[in-house]
């Protein structure tokens, strides 16, 4: 798995879904969330995924993440089905492959914006504790913010927290980013900085993936999906 990761090119695929099918019990009634979903999605891609809210979206953000499960069909990450992984495996294969990106900035108040991007790197073993802080350091210069390494999240504007979470993303610098809802808590501009962020680290061979309701992240997607009635439908780009 990863060598496959290693030697991932733009444009090939990361992740396959083959007849997903996903539901939920409710009220002993079964809640079709995602139903026979067929799709795959490539390094050096945005995706946009849209929908009215309980559509599915986030369901088909956590089972790409390994974070839920289906109950039918096939998911392959670098060509592997991980569909019967147990949860260690599914846990390592997060850590070195997934970064994650909420609405809510998920980050740790008492530390500094360094200090949260070294938090995933604690359970990687394949980076030195030597060698965390100056990527962390490295990790929020890419991203504009090599002024506010030594400052506390209530020192920082929410656009400033979300680049820290970016950051924090791609501590273990994965292939994949998933992006649940990034600017739902940012003005307009703040908002815009956030989606061309995204869009140039797919420029630079990450699989970019992010659900959002807002209608500007159409002009960053490279392709842009609606789940309808449990499918995962293109919206014609």
């Amino acid at each position: 798995m990863d060598k496959q990761k290693n030697d991932i090119l733009q444009g090939d695929k990361v992740m396959r879904l083959e007849n997903a099918n996903k539901s939920y019990k409710s009220k002993n009634k079964n809640i079709n969330v995602l139903s026979n979903i067929n799709s795959d999605f490539s390094s050096g891609y945005f995706y946009a995924i849209m929908g009215h809210s309980g559509s599915g979206k986030s369901t088909l953000i956590n089972i790409l993440g390994l974070v839920d499960t289906l109950d039918s069909g096939i998911y392959e990450l670098y060509k592997t089905n991980v569909s019967d992984f147990n949860d260690v495996q599914l846990s390592n294969l997060r850590m070195k492959n997934i970064g994650f990106i909420f609405q809510g900035f998920h980050l740790s108040p008492t530390l500094k914006a360094y200090e949260n991007v070294i938090v995933p790197m604690l359970i990687n073993k394949e980076i030195n504790s030597k060698e965390r802080k100056q990527k962390a350091f490295d990790l929020l210069k890419s991203i504009g913010l090599e002024a506010r390494v030594d400052h506390y999240p209530k020192e920082l504007s929410g656009g400033e927290q979300q680049r820290v979470a970016i950051a924090r993303a791609l501590a273990n610098n994965p292939n994949i980013i998933l992006a649940d809802e990034p600017t739902g808590n940012l003005d307009e501009k703040s908002a815009k900085d956030i989606f061309a962020l995204l869009k140039d680290l797919s420029k630079k061979g990450k699989c970019v993936i992010v659900v959002s309701h807002s209608n500007e992240v159409k002009n960053y997607a490279d392709k842009v999906y609606k789940i309808i009635d449990g499918k995962l439908v293109g919206d014609g780009k």
